[in-house]
């Protein structure tokens, strides 16, 4: 089947929307679904369930039983992605209007979405949904392209050498931009020059590229390219030469950015200061004076730019709410994000949405509200809807009538009556349009608390597992750690992502968090590592699955059973710990013969049988490592053979032993602190992100003079004009006393800052003379990117683990979703 043949029916069926993932299905109307496989997953295996939900039309690439589905539509393919891609291209030769391409390291959404806020009044503009930047994000983005538009804005990222030409031929950018050059994503290249190589090649069908011109690295690389470059720097040979970027003082965030363009002095004011955004601004600003805009007008506009925020985030609210910030924007697609996000995290709680008018819904390709009602009725079944602004009232008539609905027509209007609505032990979702100002609603259902947060970022974790799920054999399962609140992430909420994640196992430490797991609704089978008799009730209630350590153990489990009338005919899953050489717990080889004989017509049922190798992250134990393998191996076929039992799932490697043992990842592995960003193996270190970022701010900042003192015993000392700024955290929310007196650095506005004095209960001071520039309220990093957690482990002579399950329960934890 030619694809042109494809392309041509989806045009006559009026399909708009093209759907590669079963989880993020929106609607069934005008539909097709790309079956895609994947070393895990098949897309072919969800074709039952989706055409149950009323689609007909499928791209596949395996022969389909079509008389199972009598009246859908399946078009064979070799590739679907390879299709999805050729569709785009088909659909991207219709329109000749200009469209802007847009890559970089960092700042490409970031820059797409501000062209939008700044060219929005001149152009009918088609953009990329958030990050849609990859293989697939980048075709469905294209696809959006219809003649109500006259401007395109997409953006492209690629994570290896080969991937660009593809997205090249898609977007056939007119205009480029690129944007940055640094170490983000760098695992896919052997050097700056090599990425820069790769990403440039977005710009073959190019008049023009904007650029940075002192970035060696993207110059060269662009050296082939027959565009006419246009570029800013802050040296004289380039387009816009910036001359300087001045911060505003009067207390309020801002800048004025002074440069000359075409031997002229022009200027900007943004209300953003830090450099970060000041890059990201100027180069939209040489963007729109290459599109003819007047620099009077850009500076108009410039002032009005809103942040983008680049994140959906998850946190404790008022009166034991959990609330999920999604202000950023509003548009059909991110709602349907946003509602399944909610949808894995509500457990049992009741559900509430607070949503704004819908601004883009009469655009032709945009879903209806009449959709958007079936989804809050049936698909993500809301209990209660609350209205911000005129035209949403037409949801007043569509919705259910066991839908609690509000309307009102301003945001104002609502806070002069939220109190009213008395929000408790709900999961309540905010998503509103920029005009809304929504930030008004969080700011009074937040919980109000210690300002230090833990920053826990779901994409970070999803990427840590994917790198993971790179080295593991698809038939072997992992079981994911989630003991001591996931490391000190959060059981509940690592557990639900797992769950999407489509993780086999969970394992914690003890029973109640187990408990605390299933309350939350969390499906999947749960090992407890260290069951103890006082929650054998609890275990066997709520469906927990023990580690056998000791034949003593497995016989007070067995009596408990035999002893209750609700549990006594009940068959219960076992998981055996045979310990080759940790000596911590374990069944060791001298209990073989006695657990045969006890386990002999019991109606216990091994699911598992593991042992834990001592020193897997160390190569100079890989002898003791193998001893303990083959003993591991030894112990497990005598009990398969001698209890005669159907084979239970063999397992020995944690984190490290997955990478450096690949060869006995058996039946599933156990994956920890590499799910959260940590690991000693130099090659898995390059591919994980750490999940956690702790944070506080600057509480206030005082100008010291020689001879005075910091903190108490006036340990301190200052021997020079000091400048000292006193940090919201302290030993009781885990920054440990040890990192005080200069020992170790937190990072404020970009600049490492040294601590001066002791590390007090609830604050910490630190040296921020090298930071003139350092204000109250500023964010304070202790660690994350910069400085990482490794360097406060070294700090402390301890183990990132230690770090992680530290940090204290006041300390609120915050989940973001990039």
């Amino acid at each position: 089947m030619k694809i042109e043949e494809i392309y041509h029916f989806i045009q006559e069926k009026g399909i708009r929307n093209f759907l590669f993932d079963s989880r993020q299905w929106q609607s069934s109307d005008a539909t097709v679904f790309f079956a895609i496989k994947s070393e895990k997953n098949n897309g072919h295996d969800f074709i039952g369930k989706l055409y149950e939900k009323g689609i007909r039309f499928f791209i596949v690439e395996e022969e389909i039983n079509k008389n199972t589905y009598p009246d859908a539509t399946f078009y064979g393919v070799e590739n679907s992605v390879d299709a999805l891609q050729e569709i785009a291209r088909i659909h991207r030769s219709r329109f000749s209007f200009p469209v802007i391409g847009i890559t970089g390291s960092n700042g490409k959404t970031i820059v797409k979405e501000w062209l939008y806020q700044l060219l929005q009044e001149d152009y009918s503009i088609v953009r990329s949904p958030q990050s849609y930047n990859s293989q697939i994000g980048v075709p469905l983005s294209v696809l959006q392209m219809n003649h109500s538009h006259n401007l395109g804005i997409f953006e492209a990222g690629v994570s290896k050498v080969g991937e660009m030409e593809n997205i090249s031929s898609i977007i056939q950018c007119d205009m480029g931009v690129f944007t940055s050059l640094g170490s983000a994503h760098d695992a896919g290249f052997e050097n700056l020059e090599q990425k820069a190589e790769e990403k440039s090649k977005l710009f073959h069908t190019s008049n023009k590229i904007i650029y940075r011109k002192d970035i060696q690295e993207i110059k060269q690389a662009l050296q082939k390219n027959k565009a006419s470059s246009i570029t800013w720097s802050f040296s004289k040979e380039s387009d816009l030469n910036i001359q300087e970027i001045i911060e505003r003082r009067d207390g309020l965030s801002g800048a004025t950015i002074q440069a000359i363009y075409e031997s002229k002095k022009i200027e900007i004011n943004i209300p953003f200061s830090d450099e970060v955004s000041c890059h990201n601004a100027i180069i939209c600003w040489l963007t729109l004076l290459e599109l003819g805009v007047e620099n009077e007008v850009i500076n108009q506009r410039m002032q009005g730019l809103e942040k983008v925020a680049m994140r959906l985030e998850l946190k404790k609210g008022i009166n034991g709410t959990l609330l999920i910030n999604d202000t950023y924007n509003l548009d059909v697609t991110s709602l349907h994000s946003s509602l399944r996000f909610m949808d894995t995290q509500a457990g049992g709680k009741k559900r509430t949405i607070i949503l704004s008018d819908i601004l883009q819904h009469k655009e032709k390709n945009d879903i209806t509200y009449s959709t958007i009602a079936t989804w809050l009725n049936q698909d993500f079944e809301i209990n209660a809807v609350i209205g911000v602004g005129e035209e949403i009232r037409i949801l007043e008539k569509l919705l259910n009538e066991n839908v609690l609905s509000y309307f009102y027509a301003s945001t104002d209007d609502f806070l002069k009556y939220i109190s009213q609505h008395k929000f408790r032990d709900e999961i309540i979702l905010v998503k509103g349009a920029r005009k809304f100002k929504f930030e008004k609603v969080i700011s009074r259902l937040e919980q109000q608390a210690h300002r230090t947060i833990f920053e826990i970022n779901f994409n970070a974790l999803k990427n840590n597992l994917t790198a993971y799920r790179k080295i593991i054999r698809p038939e072997t399962k992992i079981m994911a750690m989630v003991k001591a609140s996931a490391y000190g992430a959060g059981s509940v909420e690592v557990a639900k992502i797992m769950e999407t994640e489509k993780i086999d196992y969970l394992a914690v430490a003890y029973t109640d968090e187990g408990v605390a797991l299933r309350e939350e609704r969390i499906s999947l089978p749960i090992l407890v590592l260290n069951p103890e008799p006082s929650g054998f009730d609890a275990m066997l209630r709520y469906d927990l699955e023990p580690e056998i350590y000791s034949l003593y153990q497995l016989k007070q489990l067995y009596s408990f059973i035999k002893g209750n009338k609700e549990w006594k005919h009940k068959s219960i899953r076992v998981h055996l710990n045979l310990d080759t050489g940790m000596k911590r717990l374990g069944l060791e080889e001298k209990d073989i013969s006695s657990l045969i004989l006890f386990l002999h017509n019991k109606k216990i049922i091994i699911s598992s049988i593991f042992t834990h190798l001592a020193g897997s992250d160390a190569e100079e134990h890989d002898d003791f490592s193998n001893l303990q393998i083959l003993r591991f191996e030894r112990m497990y076929d005598r009990l398969v053979s001698s209890l005669k039992i159907e084979l239970p799932l063999k397992h020995i490697l944690n984190s490290a032993g997955i990478s450096r043992f690949p060869k006995y990842q058996f039946d599933m592995v156990r994956l920890g602190i590499g799910l959260y960003g940590v690991s000693v193996e130099q090659n898995m270190k390059d591919k994980l992100q750490i999940i956690g970022t702790l944070k506080a701010t600057v509480s206030q900042i005082k100008d010291l003079k020689p001879g005075e003192t910091v903190g108490y015993s006036r340990k301190g000392k200052v021997v020079k004009p000091t400048r000292i700024a006193t940090v919201s955290i302290g030993y009781a929310d885990g920054l440990s006393r040890k990192t005080g007196n200069g020992n170790y650095q937190l990072l404020i506005r970009g600049r490492k800052v040294s601590t001066i004095g002791v590390i007090c209960m609830d604050m910490c001071m630190v040296d921020a003379t090298n930071v003139p520039d350092v204000r109250i309220g500023d964010e304070v990093t202790i660690f994350g990117d910069d400085p990482k957690i490794e360097e406060l482990a070294d700090c402390l002579d301890t183990i990132p683990y230690e770090i992680l399950t530290s940090i204290s329960d006041r300390v609120k934890r915050v989940y973001v979703l990039d």
